[in-house]
């Protein structure tokens, strides 16, 4: 049994003025992060354990605070202790979307999911200020891990000078869109295995401490096009633009141009597509997390679809053609 876990352990006794709580795993995230569950005789809370030397709380700690006074479900911050990098928080459950996402209970969990994108984008208006911008070096530095990580550590492939200018045009191209979007609160990461089925103000929203101010259709496609699950494209397509009509009519800024729309939320895709790709990778090989190497394909075959759609991305499609594809 590691020290912080004894640590945290006498923490949350102390916390709960209870002796004896049952604590057990909850979950990991792509980060230092744990989470552990404390079962009570009154129920049960969440543990954050983020070692200070490694993860800084307080980004986590602020967009909850801000994500909560709007009126979203996430997790109630009950305590929390700096020096060690340990939070008590309310208890979401159990049920991630993925595992309750049938083709029964999808269009009443997709549509809470995206009456709740609503309510987070316009949060925006009552402070445009509330998180760091998503800037042109972010968004490039995402980017380049594609090149990095997945290209060149993934695939072990050593890119022509023409194929690296292929990608630098690309690039340039996918920020040049995502810089003339609309800019609302950005969760970054609003999908399946972030969002819990609740019994009340579904869904629970974890994984929120990295938001952003950014691109309007960032968390959509985030959303709809999801690396952990997949749908027939006329259906995501459907979803998208009853989000937009949605959007338009809750003041954000969406515009009513169908095709326009569609076109940000693709080449949003493609750029958050390309950044899954390096990041699984890196988690791989440098963090020893080999599952999300098994979720490589399916955001892979939507590089593929998307960018042979639109000619001014065939350099792209062509370039996925001549590398293996990720299985192998």
């Amino acid at each position: 049994m590691d020290k912080r876990f004894i640590d945290l352990t006498h923490w949350v006794e102390q916390r709960l003025g209870e002796q004896g709580i049952q604590i057990t795993a909850a979950s990991s995230d792509a980060s230092f992060r744990r989470y552990f569950r404390a079962t009570t005789g009154g129920g049960s809370y969440i543990v954050m354990d983020a070692p200070p030397d490694k993860e800084d709380t307080g980004p986590y700690v602020h967009a909850a605070q801000r994500l909560f006074a709007i009126g979203l479900n996430v997790p109630e911050i009950l305590e929390r202790d700096n020096t060690q990098g340990f939070l008590l928080l309310t208890d979401l459950g159990i049920k991630t979307y993925l595992e309750q996402l049938t083709p029964q209970t999808v269009e009443r969990l997709y549509g809470d999911a995206l009456g709740a994108l609503i309510v987070l984008q316009t949060g925006t208006y009552t402070d445009p200020n509330g998180f760091p911008d998503y800037d042109d070096s972010l968004l490039m530095q995402e980017m380049e891990l594609f090149r990095d990580w997945y290209v060149g550590r993934h695939l072990n492939q050593d890119l022509r000078s023409s194929q690296h200018q292929t990608l630098d045009q690309v690039f340039s191209l996918l920020l040049a869109n995502a810089k003339a979007q609309a800019r609302v609160w950005v969760h970054r990461d609003y999908h399946s295995r972030n969002l819990m089925v609740t019994p009340t103000n579904n869904p629970g929203i974890l994984d929120f401490q990295d938001a952003v101010s950014g691109p309007v259709t960032y968390d959509l496609v985030s959303l709809l096009r999801d690396c952990y699950i997949r749908w027939p494209k006329e259906r995501v397509e459907d979803w998208a633009m009853g989000y937009q009509i949605l959007a338009r009519q809750s003041g954000l800024p969406v515009g009513d141009d169908e095709q326009r729309f569609m076109h940000d939320f693709d080449w949003m895709g493609v750029q958050r597509h390309l950044k899954v790709l390096g990041i699984f990778s890196r988690l791989s090989y440098r963090d020893g997390k080999t599952g999300f190497l098994n979720d490589l394909p399916q955001v892979y075959q939507y590089l593929i679809e998307v960018s042979g759609t639109y000619p001014e991305l065939e350099p792209l499609h062509s370039l996925l053609l001549q590398l293996p594809p990720p299985g192998l």
